[in-house]
């Protein structure tokens, strides 16, 4: 068995309102330094297969049809075996 972590974000070239509203709030608890804010999702699974391979392709495939819209979001994820 394999844990999956998936990390979902808009694309660079799309506009990221909330990020932009986080960033100012962000902003207003006084922490300037900090810029370039990005909001997206996090989803973590388990695939309960014998192969990493056989992992990354089904968390692969289950993050372009259903967990990004590749129009605007790009995706990475990683993939541990689950230590039982």
């Amino acid at each position: 068995m394999f844990h999956s972590k998936v990390i979902v974000t808009l694309k660079k070239s799309i506009l990221d309102p909330q990020g932009k509203a986080v960033e100012q709030g962000i902003h207003s608890l006084g922490f300037d330094a900090v810029s370039d804010v990005r909001i997206g999702k996090y989803i973590e699974m388990n695939i309960d297969t014998d192969s990493k391979e056989e992992a990354e392709r089904m968390t692969a495939e289950i993050s372009d049809e259903l967990l990004a819209n590749l129009v605007m979001e790009s995706y990475s994820f990683t993939i541990e075996p689950v230590k039982e």
